[in-house]
């Protein structure tokens, strides 16, 4: 899929992500969590967290809603930016430092990072297609491998909020 097209999917979502994310950070994480994705092929109790990690070179704090599963006792997000050529910037972001932070519903914790190889990641893409369908779609749409991120917990910290 072309970057504009996937750009086009996204701008149309964008008002969508944006009251998600206010309504998640404004309740503490008792609304936001769960969500029925089925009206754009996805389920209709769909797990979301949010994550809180630096830009890589503004320093700068940003917190990104994501549907997550989990597998093994560890958290998956999936970098799918909608089957773009291009990977998202919170990827990048998280990709160059060690933590990050995750909130789950009303929990959150420092979090280390890592992909999975070989079999493992092919398990764990099926297991997060399986959760959303669409990746499937993205996937194809891109030659781009998209990554997978598990994030193992090491710590509970303070749960989000808009300034944070």
């Amino acid at each position: 899929m072309a970057d504009s097209d996937a750009a086009e999917i996204r701008a149309s979502r964008a008002q969508w992500t944006a009251q998600h994310l206010a309504t998640y950070l404004e309740s503490g994480g008792a609304q936001g969590h769960i969500l029925d994705l089925s009206d754009v092929g996805g389920r209709s109790f769909t797990t979301h967290c949010l994550i809180r990690y630096p830009g890589r070179t503004s320093g700068q704090r940003y917190i990104k809603p994501l549907i997550y599963g989990n597998f093994g006792g560890e958290i998956v997000i999936v970098a799918s930016k909608g089957g773009a050529d291009s990977h998202p910037q919170w990827y990048l972001n998280v990709a160059s430092g060690d933590t990050l932070d995750v909130q789950i519903a009303t929990q959150a914790f420092e979090a280390g990072w890592r992909e999975p190889e070989g079999d493992e990641r092919h398990q764990v893409w099926e297991y997060m297609c399986h959760l959303y369908p669409p990746y499937i779609t993205y996937q194809q749409s891109t030659s781009r491998r998209i990554p997978v991120v598990m994030l193992n917990l090491l710590r509970p910290t303070t749960t989000f909020n808009a300034e944070s």
